[in-house]
This record gives structure tokens, sequence and C-alpha cells, in this order.
């Protein structure tokens, strides 16, 4: 056995992450590890890969007792971590990014030369195109996410914890990365996958560990009788009904429209002559592969990106040129892609994060004052409605799961009655549980006469809510899609840049 993790226990003030969980992995195994938002999968990958230290219990690797009470100690041993939000500095170029914290090379100066030879070297045995000289800031997601992989390898791991690794990724991209994990695999290298795509996890994976509250409720071999249905069930501990049931619902009024924009991005244009309505009762989703203008669409809307030409309307108003302060005064809800830098004030309380956007407006308090008591149990009202897992109100935002982190996000925006969502990768990070729970909410608005604008590069879930999907290539609407027209193939050549 190359991993065991016996009787780990791990708490913080108010939580209980971990309660006597019992974990192994095998040579040459892809174990799948599933959980709710704060079930205490990442708390025990934390302590494995030596960013925690467990209250109780011991870790064994390859028979022998070990304490890895750093990450370079764990590194050493021949254990690696790809996290949900990629550990990478913007400004260095890839081979910077990899031999940190390397002592190789001649001092003063690392040699990153033969350090980028190694990287090219790995790039063509896994397929993993990665160019050692480009800039982080200059990646998308998608071959960042490539970089961390080309990192574990360049650091020769044995195993290799993955924590929500197709979240940001393409359906193409995806199937790369299982080539690259069924390659290891074949290597005899181990993977810890974690995902809440359970489709994904019967896909890849050899054995399957579920997490329910900090305990271990099972580990099971992947077979063709497990399907999601049973995997929801252990994770959740009820049925989860992954139907989605979308009642029909009258287009009433525009409350959006967007007439002829053009955005610069750099030097290229960020968008393109983008035309569009949203109506009442409407949800018009938009597809696309990610970075092909689908953030510069919603940022633009919410006055972040400044227009070259054409106009906007929000609820009757131009708001071409409106500042984001402004639009935040209207009946509309802002689902940002990024909840750590846009969406939350990671330092910041949930009480507070949940009262971001209108603290100084009635109910809450005005200009020179905040009622407390009242932001006090709208906190309390929306942690219960949503689901969410925190000590209390009084928690900063930072300690909670990414899960939980965007249930705030949700919370905030939709917990209260509004004309206009715009929401921009909504599950992203969320167990299947949470995920039916967006959905719902959603599809309530949806019902009570609010306009969705929803943004996604999950297709399931574009073409299981949408009214009216529009699919965005190069900052191009490539094409617009209703009823019938309506198909897996159709909208996956206009991803491609091939209009049909």
């Amino acid at each position: 056995m190359l991993l065991e993790m016996k009787g780990i226990y791990k708490s913080f003030p108010g939580v209980r992450a971990n309660c006597g969980i019992d974990f192994e992995v095998e040579e040459g195994e892809i174990h799948a590890l599933l959980g709710e938002n704060g079930a205490g999968k990442s708390t025990l990958m934390n302590i494995l890969y030596g960013l925690y230290v467990p209250d109780k219990g011991d870790v064994f690797w390859n028979g022998k007792k070990i304490v890895a009470a750093h990450t370079s100690e764990a590194l050493a041993l021949g254990i690696g971590m790809i996290h949900q939000h990629f550990m990478l500095i913007p400004k260095f170029t890839v081979v910077e990014n990899l031999v940190l914290g390397s002592w190789e090379g001649k001092n003063p100066q690392l040699d990153v030369k033969d350090a980028a030879e190694r990287i090219q070297q790995l790039s063509l045995e896994y397929g993993i195109k990665v160019d050692p000289w480009a800039k982080v800031e200059d990646l998308s997601v998608g071959e960042q996410q490539r970089v961390e992989i080309i990192k574990a390898l360049y650091r020769k791991v044995k195993l290799l914890i993955m924590d929500e690794p197709t979240a940001v990724l393409t359906p193409g991209e995806v199937e790369d990365l299982f080539k690259v994990l069924f390659k290891l695999r074949q290597e005899n290298r181990s993977i810890i996958f974690i995902s809440h795509k359970l489709d994904e996890v019967r896909q890849i994976s050899n054995r399957i560990t579920i997490l329910r509250d900090g305990c271990n409720v099972a580990t099971v071999p992947n077979s063709p009788d497990l399907d999601r249905g049973k995997l929801a069930q252990m994770m959740v501990g009820r049925d989860i009904n992954f139907n989605i049931e979308k009642p029909p619902s009258e287009k009433g009024e525009v409350v959006l429209s967007l007439n002829k924009i053009n955005l610069k991005s750099g030097t290229e244009f960020g968008l393109k002559d983008i035309t569009l309505e949203v109506h009442r009762g409407e949800i018009y989703g938009i597809a696309g592969v990610d970075g092909n203008g689908q953030d510069e669409l919603a940022e633009t809307i919410m006055g972040l990106q400044k227009i070259v030409s054409g106009h906007v309307h929000i609820l009757g108003n131009e708001t071409t040129h409106w500042k984001t302060p402004g639009l935040r005064k209207l009946p509309l809800a802002y689902i940002p892609k990024d909840r750590h830098n846009v969406g939350l004030v990671m330092d910041m309380s949930v009480r507070d994060n949940l009262v971001l956007t209108r603290v100084n407006r009635a109910p809450f308090g005005t200009f020179w004052q905040i009622k407390m008591k009242i932001l006090w149990d709208n906190a309390v009202d929306l942690i219960k409605r949503f689901n969410i897992y925190t000590p209390g109100p009084q928690t900063a935002a930072g300690k909670l799961s990414g899960g939980n982190q965007q249930k705030i996000v949700m919370a905030r925006e939709t917990g209260q009655p509004v004309d206009l969502i715009i929401a921009v990768q909504p599950t992203r990070g969320l167990d299947v549980d949470a995920t039916r729970f967006v959905f719902d909410t959603i599809l309530a608005a949806r019902q009570q006469g609010a306009g969705i604008l929803y943004i996604s590069t999950e297709l399931e879930e574009i073409m299981g809510l949408s009214d009216t999907i529009g699919v965005l290539y190069e900052g191009e609407l490539i094409g617009t899609l209703t009823g019938e027209m309506v198909d897996l193939q159709t909208i996956g050549l206009l991803m491609a840049g091939i209009r049909v």
C-alpha cells in the first residue's frame, strides 16, 4: 500500500473538519474522493500535503509512519498537489514558476535553460503542450493547469492530488487531461481525484471514497452498477433529482439589451458587434470555450469594461456608460466568475459579505449608520436558506470551502427578488446538492419574471436550463439557437468557430 491515513481528526474553531477518517491509496491507482462542500476533503488532503498537522491520527507512506509538517517534506516524499486555485505567479514565466524553491543550477543564479529543456521533454512525452518561456498571466486557465501538471512531473511525484481539476476545462481539455492521468497510472503512479462531477469520477477512477460531515461513509470499487444516483445518495444522505424540470414561461418585456457592442482587449477586439436581448421569464444561455469573451461580456454589462462602441440598456435605462455602483442600485444580481477577487472580501465575515452591495441602503443602513442587528438577522436567514456550512455569521469567508464561498455570493445576489440576473459559472466548485439548489434558484427567478443571462462552459447546464442559447467564439456571437435547433453537435461546431 502506497498511502494509509488512519483515524485522522482535525478541528478548527467551531468546525469538526475530519473525524476519525481512514483513507488509503494503492500504487498505480486513481482513487476518487467525493463529498459535499465542507465534507472534509480539502482538509484531509492538506494534512497529507503538509499544509495542516492532524490533531490525532497517523499517516503511513510505503508502510512507514510519516509526519509531513511542511509541503517541502511532502514533495520530498513524492507527494504533489494541484489546487483548485492554481499556485502560480502570474508575472513569472512557466520555467520560472517550475524552478521556484529549487536549488538546481549554479549560485547565484538558477540555470533555467536546463529546466526549460526538461519541460519540453515532458511536454513531448505526455502530450502536454507548454511553452517554457510564456508568462503565466498570458495563458488560458486550461494552459495554466497544464503548467501545474508539468510542475508535478518535473518534481517526479509518485502521488498526485488533484482538487477539482476539470472545473475550468473544456470537454476537449478534459479528454486530454484524462489521457495524461491514464498514462501516469500505467507508470504505476497514483492519483487522488477530487471532483463533484460524478460521471467523470465513474469514468476515470478505480476506487471511490465518500466523505460526509467529516467522516468516511464508504470506500467502494468503481463498477458499472454504481451510477451517479447511488454516489449522490451516499454523499448527501438522500436521493438527488438530476432532471432539470423547466416549466413553461412566457417571455415578457426586455430587461437587457446589447446593440452592436464592441470592446477592445489588448490589441484585439474582446467583443465584436454583440447584439442580444434577454426578456423577463427567459434564461439566455451563453456557451463557448472558456476565454472567448464570456468574462468581457459580463464585465461590460456591469460597467467594469469601457465600451468602444454600441449601447447597453438595462431595465429601460441606457446604462452604456454607467459605473458599477450606479448599476448596483438597480434590482439586478451579478454572480462573477472569480469569487475570490471579485465576488468576496476573503478577510471579511460571512455576515458582512452577505450585504456588501447594499450595506448603505435600507433596511441595512444609511450613509451614516449600519444596523448591525439587521445585518446579523439577514446572515442567519441566508445561511439557513442557502445551506452555507459555517461556524457562524462572524466567520471570515476565506475560512470556508470554495463551494461555501460560492453559496455566499449566490445568497447575497439572489436572496431577494431581482429583475435581471447575470450569472457567470455559478455552479463552479459546487457539489451535486448545491448545484441542484442553484438550478432551482435560477428557475424560480425565471418563474417570478426575472430575465437571466447564464454564462457557463458546462454544456449540460446550458442545454438543460436555457430557453435561448448564444455561442461565443473569439468575442463574436457566432450563433443563436432556440427550440429544436438546440443539439450538442450544433453547439459543438459553433464553439469550434464553424458556422452552421
